[in-house]
C-alpha cells in the first residue's frame, strides 16, 4: 500500500494552441482553477502556469526536504535553505520536451564549510524522489552555495 496518493486534475477545452485548461490540485485544494495554456509554456506566463513550472515547483520543494534531512543526519541542521528549480522547455528531437532542470540552493547552515555543504547537497539531489523520477530523461544541474551564518 502506498504511503500517500496525491491527485491533480486539468480540464482542457479546445485545441492545443487555441485551447485552455484549468488545473486544480484536488488533494490539497491549494490551487483551484489555475489557468494553463500552450502559450504559458512557450511564451510569457501572463498569470497562467505550465506543466514545467509545476515540475520545477515539485523539484524545488522535494529537494529542499531531501537536503534538510541530509543536513540533519549530518548533525548540521539548516537554519534556512533557499532552493530555486528551473525546468527548461525546449525543442527536443522532433517535438518539445523538458530539456533540463537547474537547481540552485543557498543555505545558512551552522557548523559546515562550503565543501561539506556541496557534498551533502549532491548526495541529497541523488536521494530526492523527484530528481529520481526525472533522472535519465532530464539533465539535472546543481549549484550549492553556503551563506554566512
Amino acid at each position: 500500500m502506498a504511503v500517500a496518493d496525491r491527485t491533480a486534475r486539468t480540464v482542457w477545452q479546445g485545441s492545443l494552441v487555441e485551447g485552455q485548461g484549468e488545473l486544480t490540485l484536488e488533494s490539497s485544494q491549494v490551487m483551484v482553477g489555475m489557468p494553463v495554456t500552450w502559450a504559458s509554456r512557450t511564451e510569457e506566463p501572463a498569470g497562467r502556469t505550465s506543466p514545467e513550472e509545476l515540475l520545477a515547483a515539485a523539484q524545488a520543494s522535494c529537494y529542499a526536504m531531501a537536503l534538510s534531512g541530509a543536513l540533519a543526519r549530518n548533525d548540521t541542521p539548516p537554519e534556512r535553505l533557499d532552493v530555486a528549480a528551473t525546468a527548461t522547455f525546449d525543442r527536443v528531437g522532433e517535438g518539445y520536451g523538458v530539456a533540463g532542470m537547474r537547481l540552485e540552493v543557498a543555505g545558512r547552515v551552522p557548523g559546515i564549510d562550503q565543501a561539506g555543504f556541496e557534498e551533502i547537497a549532491r548526495k541529497a539531489e541523488q536521494a530526492c524522489p523527484i530528481s529520481n523520477a526525472i533522472r535519465g530523461n532530464v539533465q539535472i544541474d546543481l549549484k550549492a552555495e553556503l551563506e554566512p551564518s
